[in-house]
């Protein structure tokens, strides 16, 4: 199972919040770089990084760190947040994204969703189903849509997407353990399905259990920064697979 921590931005700065919610923002660096350079130092490939200002504004704005973190490591990064239009995935991938994530655009735009799954392949497009009672949430999560989770996957499987990120919304940045559940449902219900788990991670000890699930890969945020995983655990863990 891939490690995959995360990086997301507001204003340039590196923060995390809670459930999505704007207003628990809590800053944790003020340079998204150097918190980048202290992952590949440890031996971390990937990095999941989050443009909450693009997902507030429904277009890309914080490229110019995509850039920075792309060119200055070696992390394969898959980049979201506000990527809307054709314009947005160019820019994007132009500043160094392996990969991009599409949550809202894929419930209120299939169509150009469905497009860049043909046009940029299935390893570069991952789909965004981020859930709130297992409805699919949107627009940076202000939204919750009528759409079921498992269906939505399935659905965009029979398109062609195999990489999911799900994060329970009810779970994010609350350090209280991923929802178990809702990934073995998915992964019973939408097979061959390469599902990267996301929120709530708060100990080590829940990664082999995501892994022991089929989970292909975890994103991990808040309990890096409060310290409830250490990047030294995550380096032992990536050097003993």
């Amino acid at each position: 199972m891939r490690i995959i921590p995360a990086i997301d931005i507001i204003d340039g700065k590196c923060v995390r919040l809670s459930k999505g919610d704007y207003d628990t923002k809590k800053i944790y660096n003020e340079n998204p770089l150097e918190v980048a350079k202290s992952f590949e130092a440890h031996g971390i490939q990937y990095l999941h990084l989050v443009d909450l200002d693009g997902a507030k504004s429904s277009k890309i704005i914080n490229h110019k760190i995509l850039e920075q973190i792309a060119t200055k490591t070696s992390l394969k990064i898959d980049f979201g947040g506000g990527l809307k239009s054709n314009d947005d995935l160019r820019i994007a991938f132009e500043c160094g994204a392996n990969q991009i994530t599409g949550g809202s655009i894929a419930v209120k735009n299939p169509e150009l969703f469905k497009n860049w799954i043909t046009q940029f392949g299935t390893e570069k497009i991952i789909l965004g189903a981020d859930a709130n009672n297992r409805k699919i949430a949107i627009s940076g999560w202000l939204e919750e849509s009528k759409e079921e989770v498992i269906p939505f996957i399935q659905n965009y499987q029979n398109e062609g997407i195999s990489y999911v990120i799900c994060t329970d919304i009810a779970k994010d940045g609350m350090l209280e353990g991923p929802s178990f559940e809702l990934y073995q449902d998915i992964l019973n219900q939408c097979p061959n399905v390469k599902l990267i788990a996301s929120g709530g991670i708060s100990t080590f000890d829940e990664l082999p259990k995501l892994a022991e699930l089929g989970c292909e890969g975890t994103i991990i945020g808040k309990a890096i920064y409060e310290g409830r995983i250490t990047l030294k655990q995550l380096e032992e863990y990536i050097l003993n697979k």
